[in-house]
């Protein structure tokens, strides 16, 4: 696999981790840089583990990955951006527990944001390339890609827009419909 073409495969699958950092900075005040360390850090943890996950799956469990990954995406994301449409007046509470970088939003969240990642390790698989390298380029890009996001949207977030809010959140219903349209029309 060439440098080039692990670059691009790193941003594309780091598109996700970049739409839901902004859509949840849109929404959620972050109070500290542990915040952001702790969401671009599990969002390419998992980016990077997902592509070894999947090379090392293999053509075994392929089947049955298949049948539900989209559909675990698409409610997790759907689930987050019908919050965000919803909204209210409670300024930074989204999320019933509160921090979307802790406990089980955060782990929910990463595996969202990167089954399309075991997907490609389990292509990678196929095609007998070396997984290692392809998988810390994915990683360190998600969590790059991530952390401009988080901080991108507290930018847009200063201006108190509901409609950004509103945005965030049909981007993330959109994520999900996307990735839920791909597995089963190509299905």
């Amino acid at each position: 696999m060439s440098t080039l073409s692990m670059i691009l495969l790193a941003v594309a699958l780091a598109m996700d981790a970049l739409a839901v950092s902004v859509g949840l900075s849109l929404r959620f005040r972050w109070k500290s840089f542990r915040q952001f360390f702790r969401l671009s850090f599990h969002f390419g943890f998992f980016q990077f583990m997902m592509p070894i996950l999947g090379w090392f799956a293999g053509t075994t469990v392929e089947s049955y990955i298949r049948d539900f990954d989209h559909w675990v995406a698409f409610v997790l994301l759907g689930i987050i951006g019908g919050r965000m449409l919803k909204g209210g007046d409670d300024g930074n509470r989204l999320f019933a527990g509160g921090d979307p970088t802790r406990g089980r939003w955060l782990v929910l969240l990463s595996v969202a944001t990167s089954i399309d990642a075991l997907a490609v390790g389990l292509s990678l698989s196929l095609l007998a390339v070396p997984i290692l390298l392809p998988s810390v380029v994915i990683g360190i890009v998600a969590a790059a890609f991530t952390l401009f996001g988080m901080y991108f949207g507290n930018r847009l977030q200063n201006s108190n827009s509901r409609y950004l809010e509103i945005a965030g959140g049909l981007i993330l219903i959109g994520i999900g419909v996307k990735i839920l349209l791909e597995h089963t029309l190509l299905a």
